[in-house]
């Protein structure tokens, strides 16, 4: 198993209106894509010095191949929304995480 984590630093000014927006629709949109079984959204509990504030997102997927396919299929399409929408009020990156035990 894997996850992509996108860790995202997103202004004060727009934070409810992100919040909401990743919720309602980029969440579920992520989901949609069939690449992802479960999604996790937390809040980083450190202060930034830049201010705003800071999340992570925690995508499941079975293997590489499965998270490969988003990048070339649905990654650029599902990015250009949050710059369309939040452009210059948000920071974000991308890190890919492979699972190698829970308990």
């Amino acid at each position: 198993m894997y996850i992509y984590n996108v860790t995202i630093n997103i202004e004060e000014s727009v934070h409810d209106q992100w919040l909401l927006w990743m919720r309602e629709t980029h969440i579920p949109d992520m989901l949609a894509t069939g690449k992802f079984s479960k999604a996790k959204m937390c809040k980083v509990l450190v202060e930034e010095e830049m201010g705003g504030l800071t999340y992570s997102v925690q995508y499941t997927t079975t293997d590489k191949k499965t998270l490969e396919s988003y990048y070339i299929e649905d990654a650029d399409r599902l990015r250009q929304d949050i710059t369309k929408l939040f452009a210059g009020k948000f920071v974000a990156f991308r890190t890919e995480l492979e699972i190698v035990s829970e308990h």
